[in-house]
């Protein structure tokens, strides 16, 4: 291998070639390649802080689910409750009513009762009256009486 002046023009212009890459491109190289690792950091970084917020997220449904299902159990309790309510002042009403009823009823049955008495004094009376007056007419003898007697007890 010769050493001549076309190795010596090729090793200057390889050497100012190193040297404008290394003052003028690399610094640009550089500068892109960092930001582009702190791009990533960044995105790394935001990836973990929403993986966590998933989490919380996730935790704070959970919470508000178990707190709907409280109030829904509660809505129903307080459903329950009223209706309960409900029945019982409907039972209580039922209750008056039929006492109101029966009350009613029991007034009925005493006036019917007096009526039939009453109706049934009528009718002795006016039996007692005619079978004394058939024993006025007829002569006054103990068995015609007893059969007088036996006659209107029939007739009763």
């Amino acid at each position: 291998m010769d050493f001549n002046a076309t190795l010596i023009g090729e090793m200057i212009s390889f050497a100012i070639l190193i040297w404008f890459c290394v003052h003028f491109i690399w610094p640009y190289l550089n500068k892109a390649i960092e930001e582009r690792q702190l791009k990533i950091a960044e995105g790394l970084n935001a990836a973990e802080r929403a993986h966590a917020d998933l989490k919380d997220a996730d935790a704070k449904v959970q919470a508000e689910i178990k707190q709907a299902r409280l109030q829904a159990s509660e809505i129903i309790d307080k459903a329950q409750q009223q209706a309960n309510q409900i029945i019982e002042k409907a039972r209580g009403e039922a209750v008056h009513e039929i006492n109101r009823l029966k009350a009613s009823a029991q007034d009925d049955i005493a006036s019917m009762a007096q009526r039939a008495r009453d109706q049934l004094r009528g009718q002795v009376g006016a039996l007692a009256v005619a079978g004394a007056s058939k024993i006025v007419q007829r002569e006054v003898d103990a068995s015609t009486h007893k059969a007088l007697l036996d006659q209107l007890a029939a007739e009763i």
